[in-house]
């Protein structure tokens, strides 16, 4: 009953006069929303922030990064959280297909591309998020780079590689976007020989992005991948000298999403909050405070400009087709694949 309620008190009412203070509408909202998130906490509580101005409900957030998964899966049965905020797609698509969600219907899900939304309305990304390669200039010239992801096995980067572990969002992403641009070409093997010799290429794994910049910061490596608003945002506010390589097969871009738990306990507070969340107003306001690339086309107009600009290959991707497989495949990369090819001592 309480969730037809939800269900109702969104399909009949403008969520946005929710949002500015209808009194009438706002009885109805729990005075708490619990959120699962993989994002920061500085970014969690501006948004939280701004949500309990607009509503006076109360947002308890925990950051859970690569754990965030499992831990929505343990709780099937007993739900302790109302919004999966974050997290790539393909997580969002295999999380629809085990029956964890709820569908909701958004004011702005019109305004993003297909490519940023589920059809059924299962989850809808509010981030979009390109991960790609780049690379210290005092330590290699441009005619030396990588012009392509498949460069990395070569011998003359051995040493010169450092990347995320396979907790990131964004290394899970990248690997398997690799795998299965040799799954395409009906070459998995190569693919898996591939990650191999990067990996023997690669200096060291880091559990952290600031870690990974640090490094090649302090010159001890020279190429890495990251998303791309990181590299900007070193390059510009800690003057590092990076440069992104727009790679000949492209770049994965990762959708961050957001959905409705299915048997969330506080359903009308979760929906106000999925609304809020993918608004212009916020999205616009996370683009110019946190750099994260919007997928709302009309808040991406008042973002950075270096976002309107950004001319990268996007990578041909099946994110529905990666989500079946990114699991097995990160779990033989974790212990097929990872320091595998490091000289023997």
């Amino acid at each position: 009953m309480k969730r037809k309620m939800a269900q109702t008190l969104i399909g009949t009412c403008a969520l946005s006069a929710l949002l500015l203070g209808n009194s009438a509408l706002a009885a109805e909202l729990e005075k708490k929303v619990v959120i699962y998130s993989t994002h920061g906490e500085a970014m969690l509580e501006l948004v939280a922030d701004e949500f309990k101005k607009e509503t006076g409900v109360q947002v308890d957030f925990i950051n859970l990064k690569g754990e965030l998964a499992d831990r929505i899966r343990a709780e099937k049965a007993n739900p302790q959280s109302d919004i999966m905020y974050g997290a790539p797609s393909s997580v969002f698509i295999e999380l629809k297909g085990e029956n964890l969600f709820e569908t909701s219907s958004p004011s702005w899900a019109k305004e993003i591309d297909p490519i940023f939304k589920d059809a059924d309305g299962y989850w809808y990304g509010t981030i979009q998020t390109p991960v790609v390669m780049f690379y210290n200039s005092e330590v290699l010239a441009k005619e030396n780079t990588p012009t392509d992801w498949r460069d990395l096995a070569q011998p003359q980067y051995k040493g010169q590689l450092v990347f995320r572990n396979g907790l990131s969002s964004s290394a899970r992403a990248t690997y398997t976007s690799l795998l299965q641009q040799y799954e395409n070409e009906n070459d998995l093997t190569n693919g898996w020989a591939f990650l191999k010799e990067v990996d023997a290429n690669t200096k060291q794994y880091f559990s952290s992005g600031s870690l990974l910049f640090q490094a090649i910061g302090r010159k001890e490596a020279a190429i890495g991948f990251a998303v791309l608003s990181e590299v900007i945002d070193n390059k510009m506010k800690n003057k590092m000298p990076l440069e992104i390589i727009n790679a000949k097969s492209g770049s994965p871009i990762i959708t961050d999403g957001i959905a409705l738990i299915k048997g969330a306990k506080n359903p009308n507070a979760a929906i106000a909050f999925l609304d809020f969340a993918g608004s212009e107003k916020i999205q616009s306001l996370l683009a110019n405070t946190f750099n994260r690339m919007p997928t709302h086309p009309a808040a991406l107009l008042t973002s950075p400009k270096w976002m309107a600009d950004t001319n990268l290959k996007a990578m041909n991707v099946d994110w529905g087709a990666l989500a079946a497989k990114q699991s097995a495949w990160m779990q033989r990369w974790d212990t097929e694949i990872k320091d595998s090819g490091k000289d023997k001592k």
